[in-house]
């Protein structure tokens, strides 16, 4: 039977109480999953929930608005050619709402009712979103500094909207506070949130005739995509269905990127601001298990200097694939790797975009030197 997991000490938790941490405030994953195979593919359902058969369990309700089934687009860039996979393709614009649909759905069918999430970005706007198409009560603790633009897609989706002064992790630091008294749905910390997140690992499967591909790029901040990847390619891995993991390479601004700096064995240095913003996380939770699992699947880390990230982010513009900064930062990163003869051209590589340029519009202004 499956349970909740810390992985660090082996403790396990039985599903049937909603839980977002461990003893001492540990991150939790849940115990292995087997995989599915193809037979078990819902191919009538145009969304992630086609792979339900890999999810813990199926909810009474799906909360679901068409998420996932992304485009996966061959796009010539700095080195060679890659596979770009264009996870803006959602309902809120994100990569998120694989989390936020998998996540919602099993706890409003554990009877959760009312959820807590801290994010001033696309964490928040996928929760509110998700929770408001499935009745759930939201509130989104966002740091006061930051710009009322970017809470306007929470707020219209009805989420209460709480400012906290502060840093970020001052804010993160409020919401762990108000988690004794509101269920505490945070796209960082719960384990459900990651079952929605490997969905992309079986989409790329199904996406490349139920192959594995050799490399997969994504941009890391709190690692959800490293995460969701290696658990998603490891279930179909035991099942049967692929032979080898493919490298997971996490992408991160030099500015700000403690993971990539660990998996490089670089000394700590204190974050720095970055364009890149959706990355920086300064003190990520779950840093050793992402560590595994690039060791785990042989790939690794690329830290990017803040005019790389801004030229990557002009030359897909330029190609007509318009995406946030933070995820351009794999494109960049793809080409480090193919000048240091990490990855090869003739290799199969994907590069995930995890969020819109429309949520960038002011930074890409200054990019061009032009006033909004």
């Amino acid at each position: 039977m499956q349970s909740y997991l810390d992985p660090r000490s082996g403790r396990t938790w039985p599903l049937s109480t909603p839980r977002w941490c461990g003893d001492g405030q540990a991150p939790l994953l849940l115990t292995q999953r087997p995989g599915l195979s193809r037979a078990e593919i819902e191919t009538g359902t145009r969304s992630i929930w086609r792979y339900a058969a890999a999810l813990p369990w199926a909810p009474k309700a799906r909360i679901s608005m068409g998420e996932g089934c992304t485009p996966l687009v061959e796009r010539a860039l700095l080195g060679g050619t890659a596979l770009l996979k264009c996870e803006w393709f959602m309902p809120t614009g994100s990569f998120k709402d694989r989390g936020a649909s998998v996540m919602l759905s099993l706890l409003k069918d554990q009877g959760v009712e009312a959820v807590l999430e801290d994010s001033s970005g696309n964490g928040g706007a996928a929760v509110s979103a998700y929770a408001a198409a499935g009745g759930i009560a939201a509130t989104i603790f966002v740091p006061a500094s930051t710009s009322p633009a970017k809470t306007v897609q929470s707020r219209a989706a009805g989420a209460t909207i709480e400012l906290i002064p502060g840093s970020r992790q001052d804010c993160a630091d409020a919401a762990l506070a108000k988690s004794a008294e509101l269920f505490y749905a945070s796209h960082n910390w719960q384990p459900f949130f990651l079952e929605g997140t490997k969905t992309l690992a079986y989409e790329l499967w199904e996406d490349l005739g139920f192959k594995a591909p050799d490399n997969v790029i994504v941009p890391c901040g709190a690692g959800s995509n490293v995460l969701g990847c290696w658990l998603g390619f490891s279930e179909l891995l035991r099942a049967g269905q692929i032979t080898k993991l493919p490298k997971i390479f996490a992408a991160q601004p030099a500015n700000c990127g403690p993971i990539g700096r660990a998996a490089l064995g670089l000394p700590e240095q204190a974050a720095q601001p970055t364009i890149a913003e959706g990355t920086a996380i300064a003190q990520p939770i779950r840093l050793p298990e992402c560590l595994t699992a690039m060791r785990d699947s042989g790939g690794g880390a690329v830290l990017l200097e803040e005019a790389e990230i801004a030229a990557a982010s002009l030359s897909l513009a330029r190609t007509g694939i318009y995406v946030e900064p933070t995820c351009a930062q794999a494109a960049a990163a793809y080409s480090r790797l193919i000048a240091a003869g990490t990855i090869a051209e003739r290799e199969t590589t994907v590069v995930v975009l995890t969020g819109t340029g429309l949520k960038a519009t002011p930074r890409y202004a200054e990019f061009l030197g032009v006033s909004i």
